[in-house]
């Protein structure tokens, strides 16, 4: 009994020592939450969705969905085999060459008229706070900060572990020129070593004017935000990227809702829609889209381009790792929108509408 509970307080104590060495990041403080106060969408120290967001759909509950992720046996949630990526060098590539990286899953690499943007960076490979708990995909982590050219603007749709990594965050500092992230975001960065003047926090419907004809829209999102036992105490948003030349809808993680319908009516059009599609369920539709919402949602905003993410990278529901890109490529044929889906680092221009993509994941090693 001594020898079970010394191991029970070691592995408590480890616990601690390891959630002090700033992983969880911090909460925002009294001063931060009583500016947020003036905002509709913060009500009792809480930012909420426009509309009622319940944990589960209807018909499900936290016991079914824990049920399930213990006892129930996909097939296939993982690769078999390393995922056939591509290493480019990101240094080289032409300021005037406008394109996209994707690094799996919500992380990406953009460039832009001559500016460069990354959003959601996790380079950790590893989409928990506990290290080795949810590791990513072989053939996924074959980029690397190092491998990151300057980055003028990071882009944070919310604070979850798979889109805000601690590690990837610090090691980027350097070689940040601004960050642009939903109120409270700021708090955790700060505590990592961010100084205020590098951090850009916006609600709704704000917006912030970058560099001449580059303009950064903050949209809604209907999502939740938390890191360690704190729950909505910082904002999850979409964002509009307008360029002298393009504009792109970055829609982080969101389930449907109405305001697509209202994005669309302010922004009128996208060349390319970045949306949330992958690690869904029934049971949790309101949060994360399912594949046909995705299509409805790129429809919907007039998006001349569509890029599926959210994939390919770490298993964090209960269908095969390529049933997102399988599902979308089948259901688009009602749609024919045309699907970005490349395999992860390939460089992808943006001016190229009718490119042509070969559907990858079907490759039997995999």
């Amino acid at each position: 009994m001594v020898i079970f509970f010394s191991l029970i307080a070691l592995v408590l104590l480890s616990f601690i020592l390891y959630i002090r060495s700033g992983v969880m990041g911090k909460a925002p403080d009294k001063k931060r939450r009583k500016l947020y106060e003036h905002y509709s969408n913060y009500t009792k120290g809480k930012f909420h969705n426009l509309s009622h967001t319940p944990d589960f759909a209807e018909g499900y509950s936290m016991i079914y969905v824990l049920y399930e992720y213990l006892f129930k046996r996909v097939p296939h949630q993982r690769p078999k085999d390393k995922l056939p990526s591509v290493k480019n060098n990101l240094h080289t590539i032409s300021p005037d060459n406008d394109c996209i990286v994707w690094f799996g899953h919500s992380s990406y690499f953009l460039q832009l008229d001559g500016m460069t943007f990354l959003v959601d960076p996790v380079f950790s490979g590893n989409a928990s706070p506990i290290p080795g708990t949810n590791r990513s995909f072989k053939g996924t982590d074959i980029y690397s900060v190092e491998d990151m050219p300057f980055i003028d603007i990071l882009l944070l749709t919310h604070d979850h572990y798979d889109h805000l990594d601690h590690k990837t965050i610090v090691s980027l500092l350097p070689k940040i020129g601004k960050v642009i992230c939903g109120l409270g975001i700021g708090s955790h960065l700060e505590y990592w070593g961010y100084s205020p003047d590098k951090i850009i926090e916006k609600n709704w419907y704000e917006y912030v004017s970058i560099a001449e004809g580059f303009t950064v829209f903050c949209e809604p999102a209907r999502h939740f935000s938390g890191r360690g036992f704190s729950r909505n105490s910082t904002l999850w948003v979409s964002f509009v990227v307008q360029s002298p030349s393009m504009k792109i809808y970055i829609g982080g993680d969101s389930g449907y809702d109405s305001h697509y319908k209202a994005i669309a009516e302010k922004h009128q059009y996208f060349d390319l829609a970045i949306l949330d599609n992958g690690q869904y369920d029934k049971a949790w539709q309101y949060i994360h889209h399912l594949p046909e919402e995705v299509l409805q949602v790129a429809q919907e905003i007039h998006a001349k381009q569509l890029f599926p993410v959210h994939s390919c990278k770490f298993v964090m529901a209960n269908h095969s790792w390529d049933e997102p890109l399988e599902r979308i490529t089948e259901l688009n044929t009602l749609y024919n929108i045309p699907l970005m889906t490349p395999r992860i680092g390939e460089i992808v221009p943006l001016a190229m509408t009718k490119q042509v993509f070969t559907q990858w994941w079907k490759d039997s090693e995999l």
